[in-house]
């Protein structure tokens, strides 16, 4: 096996800015992931890396922790070597320390270690700090070695580090930056794939073949489940085993994760026959009037909230042309009327995880102490990202038009929003389905720039690829 890493100075420096973030503070425990099984002990899922772990540490194996003490420096990574009984099975690996010497850690211990590493740093009254844990095996670990009960690791999960971690892992360095390209690179050829594939009498998960052929065939995988489907309405449905007929769009959002864990999130949405309907094609340039729209807003400085905000009022004056929506575009937004239509965000960080950082929790790495999540807000509360960008981040812009049967039926009995939807042509959409367009972007000191090849992305160009 062969380890897939940077340069050992990247990890070093970067652990180098965390410690000098939480300098004098205690020891930062980063735990790493293990083998999760699927259905009996030996039969695991595939094995994913935490991705702070990997930040900082490079080493995407299994049975790792590492420790970092905030006052003296130190730098330790816990892990067993192979017995010959592993070895066996898996074959051979470097040894614990050969690893860490490959990402600048010259101190290792074995993993039963790190429990009396952390007692006793708790009996001598330092803090330790956590990112909050996620895996159930690594609750209940961190949970023995600090000798409290599960409800208890909510007092050491510490604020003050995931915003140092935030602050370091949300700016991508050109290195990171190539491979995320990498990664949208292969998504390109994953949609193209898709696109081109599709035919009437197709199910679903055919598609998804190709999604995983193309990703397996680059070196990558996929970074999240693929929604391929022909309900587009339902916005994140993994059911594949619908039959494609020509009158269908198929929406297909899909992203590759490479080698170096850094991943792509693509959107397209096409017709199974050769052109879009009439309908269809009209609120395909709706979604790709909006999504232009947003694009041109990005730069540092305005927050992505607002384009959000505009993305939506687009999305009202275009259906307003097609006559599903009246009245002031800017007030219908404000009142929340376009969440008929658009009922998630625009878009979310994107980088070793593609709603990047997520598990550390979206309201610090999408919002700030300044500009906080709404929770309630219908739409809003589903905006994984609103603050204010800054050179560096890489990010999604992905509008829709998802027409939501259920959705309908419900607030028209409510006549809610009824100045600004007209109900009466909307009920004759029912069946439309959902269309989705998204790009991955990097924020530059003067604007954006497109991550990856460019995907054909206009009704033309769409079109032209089914021809």
């Amino acid at each position: 096996m062969k380890l897939q890493l940077f340069d050992k100075q990247v990890y070093e420096q970067r652990r180098s800015v965390l410690k000098q973030k939480m300098s004098g503070k205690g020891i930062i425990v980063l735990m790493g992931n293990d083998e999760s099984s699927m259905n009996y002990k030996d039969n695991t899922f595939p094995f994913r890396q935490d991705s702070s772990f990997l930040y900082y540490f490079g080493l995407d194996v299994a049975g790792l922790a590492a420790v970092i003490d905030t006052n003296s420096g130190d730098e330790i990574i816990f892990g067993n070597d192979l017995t010959i009984d592993d070895i066996v099975w898996t074959g051979t690996l470097p040894s614990v320390s050969e690893m860490a010497a490959l990402v600048g850690v010259s101190k290792t211990q074995a993993y039963p270690q790190i429990a009396a590493y952390i007692g006793k740093a708790t009996s001598a009254g330092r803090q330790v700090h956590l990112l909050p844990p996620y895996r159930p095996e690594n609750k209940i670990k961190l949970a023995s070695w600090l000798q409290i009960d599960l409800d208890g690791l909510k007092n050491y999960v510490s604020v003050e580090l995931i915003k140092a971690v935030i602050s370091q892992r949300v700016i991508k360095t050109p290195l990171e930056v190539a491979e995320i390209e990498k990664a949208v690179n292969t998504s390109v050829d994953m949609e193209l794939a898709v696109i081109r594939s599709a035919r009437a009498g197709m199910r679903e998960y055919e598609l998804v073949a190709k999604a995983h052929e193309l990703a397996i065939a680059n070196d990558s995988r996929l970074g999240y489940p693929a929604i391929i489907t022909k309900h587009g309405q339902t916005l994140h449905t993994h059911y594949y085993g619908n039959v494609l007929s020509d009158d269908d769009m198929v929406l297909a959002d899909i992203g590759a994760e490479n080698a170096m864990h850094y991943g792509g999130d693509l959107t397209r949405t096409f017709p199974v026959g050769k052109q879009f309907d009439t309908r269809q094609g009209e609120l395909y340039d709706v979604v790709v009037q909006s999504m232009d729209h947003a694009i041109s807003m990005l730069k540092p400085g305005v927050r992505y909230k607002d384009i959000h905000l505009q993305a939506c009022q687009k999305l009202v004056e275009g259906l307003k042309t097609v006559n599903l929506m009246k009245g002031d575009a800017e007030e219908a937004v404000a009142a929340g009327a376009h969440t008929m239509f658009f009922q998630c965000g625009l878009g979310h960080m994107l980088g070793m995880d593609t709603h990047d950082m997520e598990d550390l929790g979206e309201h610090y790495v999408g919002y700030s102490d300044v500009l906080k999540k709404e929770t309630e807000i219908f739409g809003l509360k589903s905006l994984r990202l609103g603050r204010e960008l800054e050179a560096g981040y890489v990010l999604t812009v992905e509008p829709g038009i998802y027409i939501i049967p259920e959705l309908i039926d419900r607030w028209q009995a409510e006549k809610k929003y009824q100045e600004f939807i007209n109900y009466e042509v909307l009920i004759t959409y029912r069946d439309f389905g959902g269309i989705r367009v998204e790009d991955n972007f990097l924020i530059t000191d003067t604007g954006s720039q497109l991550l990856g090849k460019y995907l054909p992305k206009t009704r033309q160009e769409i079109e032209a690829l089914r021809a």
